[in-house]
């Protein structure tokens, strides 16, 4: 099960779950260090992913030393980077705006590169913008 959840589904804490004595680019590498990636292909394929979502230049800092959105991309780098089949954002992605559409463009993003997106939201128009497949409403 521990390899499946590893390679297959990349989570999203709401936390973030960061380890706060590294850096934002071992915490990257940390799930590629449980797949035995090797340290030169695991460094590049760390930093491509940070380079993704926009932290090329805060690689060396640690989470304290970032804010709440730079550490949510720092979590969201970690889950993408062993190519997971499912990515599970276990909260709703923040943003700067309260707009649905704001919040939901980066799942949309992620999902028209091929991914595979549980989104659980309580609002129908965050699911709407995200694309959702199917919507269950909960009593």
């Amino acid at each position: 099960m521990a390899e499946i959840r590893n390679k297959e589904i990349g989570f999203i804490f709401q936390t973030f779950n960061l380890l706060p004595r590294s850096d934002a680019l071992r915490n990257v590498e940390l799930p590629l260090i449980y797949a035995g990636v090797g340290s030169e292909e695991r460094r590049r394929i760390a930093l491509e992913a940070l380079k993704n979502v926009g932290l090329a230049d805060r690689i060396h800092h640690k989470p304290n030393e970032l804010s709440g959105g730079q550490r949510q991309r720092v979590a969201v780098a970690a889950a993408l980077v062993n190519n997971p089949s499912i990515l599970w954002p276990t909260s709703q992605p923040a943003t700067s705006t309260p707009k649905p559409a704001k919040r939901s463009w980066r799942v949309r993003e992620l999902a028209g590169q091929g991914n595979t997106i549980i989104v659980v939201t309580h609002e129908e128009e965050v699911a709407r913008h995200a694309g959702a497949l199917f919507a269950f409403e909960m009593d």
